[in-house]
């Protein structure tokens, strides 16, 4: 029951008790007292003057009235003094509750940090590289020092947890020549709600030639085996970014400028643009020989604007021929106080500003004896330039053993500033970062360390070095070329320890650096792996399944796997590594998220056996990816005819076919996602898509429920590549998957050229094809492809390509019949030629030359005689529709072409290609080109150069609507009312058009004539488009309802076949053929073709001479 006052009325709050004995049982610390039974009896006294005011109160006598207004008084005193009462005391008890719960969340255990777990007991194992650790049940070590040890085991429920501070304060580093964790261990540094704030390395040591090594795992390693626990998460960062403003090299706009010469006699002056640090006028002035040199520096002086920066140094001598006049212009433009006494062969320089006064002048004189000044009069000022870049401007003279010096310095000081597109608060002094090449050379990536910078707001750091190179920070006539920049440093570090030099058997010829790195493997059915924000550095061996990051054969690890929490690695920085980046190997499932690699060898992010799917790849930044020994499509030249232990016999493998692939990227199954990833410099590709026939390494012998080559495109959208020698993005060819045999001594694995990307819905080729989608890809400054797109069908949308050697390039499937009608179609999609990104000398580029439109000197992506084309046609069908072109502009020594065709090409073309909706813009000289006989080109006389055909759909190429624009000398595509357009050495037609299949057996390397009846004079050579065949083919394109003669360079074939493919389904033509004798030596079929009507189906089989030729109509899927 609740006390009552005297008036009957409950207290709102009763105030607690002091001291702990009148707590009630109920009490907790912190949380609101609840309300205690009735206080103590009062005292006698305490009673006594209780009853003195009530008899008080009742002694005076009051009317009715008064005694109500009384009342009503008292009342609402009283209630005034309750809510005083309750507000005071709530406001009391609040602050105590805050109180009490800061110090409670300041010594609490935070139940999302590993480190703060009450069962953790501290663990400082010493410095004792002999001792074998086993963390195994029962054992929970918190490590809070440095320590060295052998090796660490971590098994049976045991849990090692890295030592952590709220401030960050703990540096801790563990040495260990392995940590093995299984069958229920787990290690933690942070958790993904509770990063690691501290400093956290583990340095893996141990040479390849000394040490046991563990089966699987070898030496040197981290490794997670079934039931093990890898939980690593440092501190969150922005993994990388673009530039948000072009970093010139030196960090100048115009570059830093340095100048020196001797006896350079007179005033030698330089003007500077403060704004911009660019060298605006330079001048010399013979103020001692003649009275006429110092009156044109008087005028010289007295046009100069105002706040121009002005530095002047004397050569030999500038005295005796000095006018006063000019002295006094020195003196009131520049505020010298030096110049007035200048005297023979002293030395002098000035640094000023124009119309700056005294204040902004710095000058220093030194005195010419025993031919001598005995050291530099110099002079110096700092500036800043309009975008804030603090720069010094550096003037001096000096005579130095009877040698005058003077010269000038224009040079970045106290750090070079970065503007970039994000917030990159997260980046501190101390920290290396990384900027990406947007050249051709990938080695003009560059690292740089990062300074304090007060000033610098949050998209802005500043770093210590000059850059070497220019990079891009412009979305440059309208392609995105802003160079990527990556944070390399994380506050949790594994690391391999390394030796000075290469040693033992590390393939030494090859490199001259120790390549045995540190690795990190997982293997199937381990509970949990999550990496985030760790940096691993000298990681990964020379040697099979030792890579920095290795899932191996992990099977499912998302939910299909029975993961919860599938598994993922995100904001990692691989960088100075020796194998790789991340490999996944037989894995499905994982997410690769915001990682950085970075100058490492051979394939960087590593889809192994061709049977890994539904990985996704987002946002990731490879650079700088350099060959590597392990595989041959990971080997440059040299390492390719080098390492030939594995081929058969004496074969000496070829470089360009059987290596020479390593890429950024490589995707070996397209049932994988790549979402915003850059790829900015590989040796070879920067994204390569291949098809393995059937699984390779340990996936041998798996069943492929799907085959890569029918399984349609994962997700490929935003992904950037440039920088890259061979292609920015590569779909083709695969790998050999048989073993090296006298039937064929190539490698195991080495390239092969036997896939063909052909998506299909379910992978079943039975089932309608399912188009590959390429959406939004960037590709810039590759130095042959941007992109090369092998197989059908195949949509690119909404791309970019710029500076490439050939801007995109289309192959088909195959050729008919094996091709049964594939496709590939770019649209809305824009090519640059010649872009405003002139390059940088340097870094291994290897071509200069000039630019067509400006003749301007620029980086060339080969040679300056080859032909740049912005989109290239090899055989099709192909579907060029709503895309724009500029900048193609020939010079003297080259063809640069919006539209081109493949160099020599060997193959077929389709009069099917066809182009629509395309524009062109005003730097745009060649539309497109046929070829012509000279440098790459070389004699044009291969079946495809002579074949090369387009429809131009709605004459947006040509200006003529549904006309066909073939080669200037095809005869067979002619009639008199073509077009001739010389500069293209192109003929433009109209009417209808097919191609000629035809198949000889029994024939070894003959060449087939081919003549239009109404141009007997000008008959087409042909070769064959695979001579070597067993069954030698031809196709021309020809015109139809015409006239044709055939014939071969030797005996006729027993047998021919001939189809009609390529041509326009209503048409329906079908073949005539009819024999003609010549002579006994050869035999020559005239083909008659018309269009017959759409009932007739039937055509014929002839025997001519002895000959039997079967004209066919091939299949409608190849026909039309």
């Amino acid at each position: 029951m609740h006390a009552t006052d005297s008036r009957g009325h409950s207290p709102a709050f009763l105030q607690p008790q002091n001291g702990s004995s009148h707590r009630s049982s109920g009490y907790v610390p912190g949380k609101v007292v609840p309300l205690r039974p009735p206080p103590p009896p009062k005292s006698q006294a305490s009673a006594k003057l209780t009853s003195i005011r009530q008899e008080a109160r009742a002694t005076f006598a009051f009317s009715p009235e008064e005694q109500q207004a009384q009342r009503e008084r008292q009342k609402q005193k009283r209630h005034k003094n309750t809510f005083i009462c309750f507000a005071f005391t709530s406001f009391s008890f609040f602050v105590a509750l805050a109180v009490i719960l800061g110090i409670s969340s300041k010594y609490a255990p935070d139940e999302n940090c590993p480190d703060q777990n009450p069962r953790l007991r501290n663990w400082d194992p010493g410095q004792d590289s002999a001792k074998q650790v086993v963390i195994k049940e029962g054992d929970m070590f918190r490590l809070t020092s440095d320590a060295t040890v052998n090796s660490i085991v971590i098994q049976d429920g045991g849990l090692l947890v890295f030592g952590d501070d709220k401030d960050g304060s703990r540096n801790i580093t563990l040495r260990t020549r392995y940590i093995l964790i299984k069958d229920g261990g787990a290690l933690h540094i942070g958790a993904e709600k509770c990063r690691y704030k501290s400093k956290a390395t583990m340095a893996l040591y141990g040479k390849s030639d000394e040490g046991e090594s563990m089966p699987t795992f070898g030496k040197k390693f981290i490794g997670v085996e079934a039931g093990g626990t890898l939980e690593i998460h440092g501190a969150q960062k922005v993994s990388w970014t673009l530039l948000a403003r072009t970093l010139h090299s030196s960090g100048l706009t115009f570059g830093s400028y340095a100048f020196e010469k001797d006896f350079s006699r007179g005033l030698n002056v330089r003007i500077i643009d403060q704004d911009t640090a660019k060298i605006l006028e330079s001048a010399r002035f013979d103020t001692h020989e003649y009275h006429n040199e110092s009156r044109r520096l008087q005028e010289f002086l007295r046009i100069q604007d105002p706040g121009r920066i002005v530095a002047i140094a004397v050569g030999d001598s500038a005295a005796k021929s000095l006018l006063q006049g000019t002295i006094q212009m020195i003196q009131d433009r520049l505020g010298s106080k030096l110049i007035q006494g200048l005297g023979y062969r002293q030395a002098w320089a000035l640094v000023g500003v124009i119309d700056g006064g005294s204040i902004s002048c710095n000058e220093s004189v030194r005195n010419y004896e025993n031919h001598s000044s005995g050291g530099k009069a110099l002079a110096q000022r700092e500036f800043y330039t309009v975008d804030g870049q603090k720069f010094t401007v550096i003037a001096y003279s000096e005579w130095i053993e009877g040698v005058s010096l003077s010269g000038f310095r224009v040079e970045v000081v106290d750090g070079v500033k970065l503007h970039l597109l994000d917030d990159v608060s997260s980046w501190k002094p101390g920290d290396q970062i990384v900027v990406a090449s947007t050249d051709y050379s990938m080695y003009q990536a560059e690292e740089f360390t990062l300074l304090p910078c007060p000033e610098c707001n949050r998209f802005q750091v500043k770093v210590k070095e000059a850059p070497q190179f220019l990079h891009m920070g412009e979305i440059t006539d309208g392609v995105d070329m802003r160079a990527e920049v990556g944070i390399l440093t994380r506050n949790v570090v594994i690391q391999g320890e390394m030796e000075d030099s290469c040693y033992a058997g590390n393939q030494c010829q090859f490199f001259d650096y120790d390549t045995f790195g540190g690795h990190v493997m997982i293997k199937k059915n381990f509970t949990s792996v999550h990496l985030s924000y760790v940096e691993l550095k000298h990681m990964g061996q020379q040697q099979l399944g030792r890579y920095p990051v290795h899932f191996h054969l992990c099977g499912d690890v998302d939910y299909k796997g029975g993961y919860r929490h599938a598994t993922f690695v995100d904001g990692l920085s691989i960088h100075h590594s020796f194998s790789r980046c991340i490999t996944v190997h037989g894995t499905n499932g994982l997410l690769i998220k915001d990682t950085i690699g970075f100058d490492t060898l051979g394939h960087c992010f590593f889809l192994e056996d061709g049977v890994e799917q539904r990985n996704t790849l987002f946002h990731n930044l490879g650079l700088l990816t350099k060959p590597g020994t392990l595989l041959p499509t990971d080997r440059n030249n040299s390492m390719c005819t080098t390492m030939r232990d594995k081929v058969f016999g004496n074969y000496v493998p070829v470089p360009s076919t059987d290596c020479m692939a390593v890429s950024t990227f490589w995707i070996a199954h397209p049932n994988n996602n790549l979402i915003s990833n850059a790829a900015a410099g590989s040796q070879d590709a920067g994204i390569w898509y291949l098809f393995h026939k059937e699984p390779t390494g340990e996936s041998s012998g798996l069943q492929l429920l799907a085959k890569p080559e029918l399984t349609p495109l994962g997700i490929f959208y935003n992904n950037r590549v440039h920088s890259s020698f061979k292609a920015g993005l590569f779909i083709d060819k695969g790998v050999k998957t048989t073993n090296a045999s006298a039937a064929d001594p190539r490698e195991y694995l080495c390239l092969d050229n036997s896939a063909r990307f052909r998506p299909h819905q379910d992978a079943d080729p039975e089932k309608p094809r399912v188009a590959a989608l390429i959406d939004r890809l960037i590709s810039f400054k590759n130095n042959d492809n941007g992109a090369w797109v092998r197989g059908g069908d195949i949509v690119v949308q909404n791309s970019a390509f710029a500076d490439n050697g050939i801007g995109l390039t289309f192959a088909s499937d195959g050729s008919f019949p094996s091709d049964e009608g594939s496709s590939q179609e770019v649209s809305e999609s824009l090519f640059v030629g010649e872009s405003r990104n002139y390059g940088f000398q340097g870094g291994q580029n290897k071509y200069v030359g000039t630019g067509g439109i400006d003749q301007k000197p620029r980086t060339l992506p080969r040679n300056r005689t080859f032909p740049i084309r912005g989109f290239q046609i090899y055989d099709g069908p192909i579907h060029l529709t709503r895309c724009t072109f500029k900048k193609y502009v020939p010079t003297p020594d080259r063809y640069t072409s919006a539209v081109g065709f493949l160099v020599k090409n060997p193959w077929q073309i389709t009069p099917r290609n066809n182009i629509s909706l395309v524009k062109f813009g005003p730097h745009v000289s060649l539309n497109v080109f046929f070829g012509k006989p000279g440098p790459w080109f070389e004699d044009c006389e291969l079946d495809g150069d002579k074949n090369s055909i387009f429809h131009d759909i709605d004459g947006s190429v040509t200006g003529y609507k549904d006309a066909y624009v073939g080669r200037i000398d095809n005869y067979l595509i002619r009639h008199p009312s073509c077009v001739n357009i010389t500069k293209w050495n192109a003929v433009v037609c109209s009417g209808n058009y097919a191609q000629v299949y035809v198949q000889t057996w029994s024939t070894q390397n003959l060449t087939m004539t081919i003549t239009r009846d109404e141009y007997p004079s000008y008959p087409m050579v042909l070769r064959g488009i695979n001579q070597k065949a067993t069954f030698p083919q031809y196709q021309p394109v020809i015109m139809l309802e015409k006239g044709y003669t055939i014939h071969w360079n030797g005996p006729a074939p027993r047998t021919a076949f001939l189809y009609l493919v390529n041509f326009n389904k209503e048409s329906q033509p079908c073949l005539l053929s009819q024999p003609r004798q010549k002579s006994q030596d050869s035999s020559l079929t005239l083909l008659l073709l018309h269009p017959i009507p759409s009932a007739t189906k039937a055509c014929w089989s002839y025997l001519l001479n002895g000959v039997q030729v079967s004209p066919l109509l091939s299949t409608s899927t190849a026909c039309g």
